[in-house]
């Protein structure tokens, strides 16, 4: 079984080892990408980690410090990462489109859901009250019923008047 003692220094190790692995993806890349610049695009885009520029025809490893490659690197029009049919410019384009869709389609179906749910609550609440109108109703001819019945049977022993225990007085 695991102490406390023992706890405290993972979160340590795991963040050593995740140093670590961080500096020796981003050192050993960088000569791999440059030694794919005498080729063409489909050569250098088998490593992920590289950016392969049309304009200079250079392989360069991807600049991950800035999200974009920056412009002095290469044109965003001329920068190809993943397909060498896409330029970067047309992915961000096509990416903010999606994401924009998706952002208005969550934000719809919350309105919908949350205006469905206030109309779900009404037609319940309709509902309801429907079946207490109903009940309330039985519950008032029952007691006609009820007091009509008592009437016969005062009538039939001659206790109708004013009041029903003067005949024993």
């Amino acid at each position: 079984m695991m102490d406390l003692r023992s706890l405290v220094g993972l979160p340590a190790v795991l963040l050593l080892f995740g140093v670590v692995a961080v500096f020796a993806q981003t050192a050993a890349p960088r000569i791999v990408c440059e030694t794919k610049n005498g080729t063409n695009c489909e050569e250098c885009l088998k490593i992920v980690t590289c950016l392969w520029c049309q304009k200079t025809e250079l392989c360069i490893t991807y600049p991950v410090k800035t999200i974009l490659p920056p412009h002095a690197l290469c044109p965003l029009n001329d920068a190809r990462w993943g397909r060498c049919w896409v330029n970067f410019q047309s992915l961000i384009i096509a990416m903010a489109v999606v994401g924009g869709v998706i952002i208005i389609a969550f934000l719809v179906c919350l309105f919908c859901c949350c205006k469905c749910e206030h109309i779900g609550s009404t037609r319940f609440d309709a509902k309801m009250e429907r079946r207490t109108n109903k009940m309330k109703g039985k519950q008032e001819e029952r007691k006609a019923e009820m007091k009509m019945r008592h009437e016969e049977i005062r009538t039939k022993y001659g206790l109708s008047g004013s009041n029903p225990y003067s005949k024993f007085s």
